[in-house]
């Protein structure tokens, strides 16, 4: 395989172009996904149920998993789509958009990118991170405060009275609306400044965000580890393998419909009877 050179090309960038190349490779050879196309005629009707896929830090698995969780508890007309550099393994019902990759920029630090303004889908984006267990319906969270933008009081809320901070596992917007667009506008100025700077992409879009939010009910999304399972003590695994060091049943309220896995454990290495059961 000859490699291939682009005169003036950083070594970063040319990595960027080989990833995207990887990428055309892969739809190439991935049959073409039966996806039917939403029902509305009017764009601003459309919703959209987005994740994230990037690295390899959670696999496949958990994209096909998680689109068959929203299928059994979203009764409304939606579509499915996970933004990725690697479609590898991933369910052909699912849209793939393909991920524009940013040198020095991974992870969740690409979530700034639903606020573009120029985003490719047009309607309500309901964002879902990887790591979490849909087990009841979540209709909800298109007909909460329709057109406003809605994101997750952060866990720390279980252990900080009033705590005011975002957690960005689960939001909501609408594309059409503006708003919020310097969320992604300022971060694309020079990302190593907001990334240096700040934890993560949800400490930037809280710092970018001011006014105009509204939190989700907390019931309805809640923190597995803490608020579900009472902060239990871990094994002595490394961190990104720990589970619980014994298992237990968590406590669901009544209009809880999501459990979020934010740090350890992760749903793979949680051995609860309760997560082995919901989430597949």
């Amino acid at each position: 395989m000859v490699k291939k050179y682009i005169e003036g090309e950083t070594k970063e960038q040319r990595k960027a172009r080989k990833a995207k190349e990887k990428f055309a490779q892969v739809q190439e050879s991935v049959e073409a996904p039966k996806i039917s196309p939403q029902k509305n005629t009017n764009p601003l009707d459309n919703k959209f149920v987005c994740c994230l896929k990037y690295g390899d830090k959670y696999s496949a698995d958990y994209v096909n998993k998680l689109y068959n969780m929203v299928q059994r508890n979203l009764t409304l007309d939606h579509e499915f789509v996970c933004f990725t550099e690697d479609a590898t393994g991933i369910d052909n019902n699912i849209r793939i958009e393909p991920l524009e990759l940013i040198p020095n920029v991974k992870g969740w630090w690409y979530k700034p990118m639903f606020f573009n303004p120029d985003i490719v889908l047009k309607g309500t984006l309901l964002f879902l991170d990887l790591d979490m267990i849909i087990f009841d319906n979540i209709d909800k969270l298109f007909d909460y405060k329709p057109g406003e933008f809605c994101i997750i009081k952060d866990f720390n809320r279980y252990l900080i009275k009033n705590y005011d901070k975002f957690n960005s596992s689960i939001f909501r917007l609408n594309t059409f609306d503006k708003k919020h667009k310097n969320v992604y506008e300022n971060f694309i100025k020079d990302p190593n400044i907001p990334i240096r700077r700040f934890h993560g992409d949800q400490d930037w879009i809280r710092y970018s965000i001011h006014k105009d939010f509204n939190y989700w009910p907390e019931e309805w999304i809640q923190s597995y580890k803490w608020e579900m399972r009472g902060k239990p003590k871990f094994n002595s695994k490394p961190r990104g393998e720990r589970d619980f060091a014994e298992n237990g049943d968590p406590v669901i309220k009544e209009d809880t419909a999501i459990a979020v896995f934010h740090g350890d454990p992760n749903p793979h290495n949680c051995k609860d009877k309760w997560v082995i059961d919901n989430w597949q």
